[in-house]
């Protein structure tokens, strides 16, 4: 029987039997090589009230006084070590800095080093296996210290909870996410697993012929770091996902969001759940809704003018105070409550994107056509030819078409505008900048995708399934602080990453039997490389 405890220090679950109540923690134990479990008696339960003893007390105090943390500087050892260092120092200092090290520690226990070094080597072995993890930490130091065999990496995926990754989510969201607009966006992971329930054959972002399951990230703005993923099913549409997002962050205790959105994640549903729940939200619109359509007739002939032109952003902008039409449902009357709720519409025109949109839409009817023509027309585009063209089939003509003139002049007239909408951000400019910082997020997230071997998941069970990619994720928020450190001083100009990283890789670290430990020589480039990084040279 399991009891609930609603304490920021249980990070296990609390379970009871005959009367008492104890904590269990599931570990992994380093002499045995295998999965174990470790109980902590905390009080009484009679399933009703329960009674906490001295050790509910004691474990309660050491969190809130924070325990003292251990000696630092060098440990004598037996044997001779040397070993391959100045990479996994970097990983070691930005989990520090990050808070990663710290919180995987509070939610995962004895987990928290193994899922360190796993993580650590996905980020430094650019798209290798689990199983060649063995090569690599015989000649690197990292966390766990020790190898982790393939089937014993299984064991630790299947432990890793759902309860203790959402606590993680919880502390790192409050870490980077409460004071920074957080862009949310999905991405599609291919497997070849067929165990894994919610691989689903759906509109592929990648192209592969294999199931899928959809992710939803959210990413800080200013930090560029990743907080929180959740698993969709892969035939989930982004439109659907905004609904379950609210819900989740409901359970992470974050009590106002700012969130900046693609086009993709647009209906009135969502936008009004946002509104309902207080969340500040800056999103993508298309230029067919009611609503920006409107007011961009109205503007449209004054609007590419020199009066409108920013020189910084080198685009046409004009924005607008509107009124959104809000509704809300009460959940247990069913009354429908109307209310006016402000927005900002602000409208962009960009040459070069008028010239794309031209070339873009005309190649795609063209595509429509030829495909019409042959006979060969794909039932994906079903509904661009309801909307572009009139299509006729009799027994003595057979098959004719045209084009529909109205619609697609309606689509000429907006080539090169573009518009967001936002509930917070007044300042047009300060509303691009938010969503240019999106696109550079989910760029860049692709690339990194690849390193990290999220492109195609091969695994054998849900569990493992669960916890490998939790564990990538953490590899994924320590790529992201290197990525964000090289943009920011135009590293890539001279690096790649992988480049940079086996530059730093090649220092050793040197320990003798009764002696304490020493580096071998680091040169200026490789102390400048740290500086850049943000992260204080070893010594």
């Amino acid at each position: 029987m399991a009891l609930e405890i609603n304490e920021p220090w249980i990070t296990s679950k609390v379970r009871c039997q005959n009367g008492y109540a104890y904590i269990d923690t599931a570990h992994w134990d380093k002499d045995k090589q295998q999965s174990a479990h470790k109980r902590v008696y905390i009080g009484k339960y009679d399933g009703t009230t329960f009674t906490p003893n001295k050790n509910y007390f004691r474990l309660r105090d050491e969190y809130e006084q924070g325990l003292k943390a251990p000696k630092t500087g060098p440990v004598p050892t037996d044997i001779c070590v040397r070993q391959f260092y100045g990479a996994t120092y970097l990983l070691d200092e930005i989990c520090q800095k990050t808070g990663i090290a710290a919180d995987l520690g509070k939610c995962f226990g004895s987990l928290a080093a193994p899922m360190l070094s796993m993580a650590y080597y996905l980020v430094l072995e650019e798209g290798q296996a689990m199983y060649r993890f063995n090569k690599w930490s015989a000649s690197h130091k990292h966390p766990f210290g020790k190898d982790i065999p393939s089937q014993r990496s299984s064991e630790l995926f299947g432990l890793i909870s759902e309860d203790a990754k959402m606590k993680y989510f919880n502390l790192q969201a409050r870490r980077h996410g409460l004071n920074e607009y957080l862009a949310f966006d999905t991405t599609s992971i291919s497997s070849y697993s067929r165990l894994i329930k919610q691989a689903k054959y759906g509109k592929n972002k990648e192209g592969d012929s294999l199931p899928q399951i959809n992710l939803a990230l959210l990413y800080g703005e200013e930090s560029m770091l990743p907080v929180y993923y959740r698993k969709l099913a892969g035939n989930i549409t982004d439109v659907k996902t905004i609904e379950n997002l609210l819900k989740d962050i409901d359970f992470l205790k974050l009590e106002k969001l700012k969130l900046v959105m693609d086009r993709g994640f647009y209906s009135e549903r969502n936008i009004n759940d946002l509104m309902k729940h207080h969340h500040k939200f800056l999103i993508g619109a298309k230029t067919s809704l009611k609503i920006v359509s409107s007011r961009l007739d109205e503007i449209r002939s004054d609007f590419v003018t020199r009066f409108n032109y920013n020189s910084e952003l080198k685009l046409y902008v004009m924005s607008f105070t509107e009124e959104w039409d809000y509704s809300e449902e009460k959940p247990r009357t069913g009354e429908i409550i109307n209310d006016k709720r402000r927005i900002y519409l602000h409208y962009y025109y960009n040459d070069q994107k008028a010239t794309d949109d031209k070339t873009r839409f005309n190649a795609m009817l063209d595509r429509l056509e030829s495909n019409l023509v042959n006979g060969t027309p794909d039932p994906a585009d079903d509904k661009l030819y309801q909307k572009y063209f009139v299509i006729n089939e009799t027994p003595v003509r057979g098959k004719t078409y045209s084009f529909k003139e109205n619609a697609i002049r309606k689509a000429e007239k907006n080539y090169g505008y573009f518009v967001l909408m936002s509930n917070g951000i007044k300042d047009p400019v300060e509303a691009l900048r938010i969503y240019r910082l999106k696109d550079l997020i989910e760029k860049s997230f692709g690339n990194l995708k690849e390193r990290l071997s999220m492109r195609r998941m091969s695994v054998e069970s849900e569990e493992n399934f669960e916890g490998k990619l939790f564990v990538q994720f953490v590899a994924l928020q320590m790529s992201s602080y290197i990525k964000k450190q090289m943009d920011e001083n135009g590293l890539f100009n001279n690096y790649t990453m992988q480049s940079l990283l086996d530059e730093l890789d090649v220092i050793e670290y040197y320990q003798q039997p009764g002696r304490t430990h020493h580096l071998s020589e680091i040169t200026e480039k490789q102390r400048k490389l740290y500086e850049l990084l943000n992260v204080r040279c070893p010594t």
